[in-house]
């Protein structure tokens, strides 16, 4: 059964927590958070009181995405306002050993760590962490803005993500976010994918229960 992760983002932050309220209600796995600097990505959006606030009047897990310049600053806060799990960006990284100690930061918080990737950006450069991540958030659009439309060569890097974690042995869950739909969220899952993050497609469907069912039955 495939997982969905609903996207923070389309939501006024004064209505998030009714949002998210509603979606769990409906059955949704996870609450996809996206957390923007203005630097990394042009906006702005999801102070860590924000999300505290969430945290505090929901049950829902918290699926943290931090799209942010400086994520050793941002992972401590998040932690604390009560994210389940936190994703850093392979890209917001100049070295390695940066990325593994912040990777290790969060996991010694007992919180799951999750590695993103942008559309540009090859499984490969990934590979030798992978085996220190609980999650691989594959991104199908350029981060930051909500409504772009599916690349649709990810489906080849979900394939490719999904053969190495198979190939190692790994127990990492595969998340897709960008530009996910009913129309192609059963190829996405077909490629590999484990959980799918869903903004737009979710937040203006008609009924979105149905939506949420939908995904769950792939």
């Amino acid at each position: 059964m495939a997982k969905i992760s609903p996207s923070s983002n389309p939501e006024r932050e004064e209505n998030l927590v009714n949002y998210v309220l509603e979606l769990q209600s409906m059955g949704a796995d996870f609450m996809h958070m996206d957390i923007m600097d203005g630097k990394f990505v042009e906006n702005t959006c999801l102070s860590h009181e924000i999300v505290k606030n969430v945290d505090s009047s929901c049950d829902i897990p918290l699926d943290v995405h931090l799209m942010v310049e400086n994520p050793r600053y941002h992972i401590p806060l998040y932690i604390e306002a009560g994210a389940d799990i936190v994703t850093i960006h392979y890209e917001s990284y100049e070295n390695i050993t940066d990325l593994i100690d912040d990777i290790k930061l969060i996991k010694s918080n007992g919180v799951r760590a999750g590695i993103s990737i942008n559309p540009a950006t090859p499984v490969s450069s990934i590979s030798t962490i992978l085996s220190m991540v609980d999650m691989v958030l594959v991104m199908s659009v350029v981060p930051g803005k909500s409504g772009q439309k599916f690349i649709e060569s990810s489906l080849d890097k979900i394939r490719e993500l999904k053969d190495l974690i198979d190939e190692n042995g790994y127990l990492i869950t595969i998340e897709v976010d960008g530009g996910v739909n009913l129309e192609n969220a059963s190829s996405i899952v077909s490629s590999g994918a484990d959980m799918l993050v869903m903004g737009s497609a979710l937040y203006k469907a008609e009924n979105r229960k149905f939506v949420i069912d939908t995904i769950h039955s792939l």
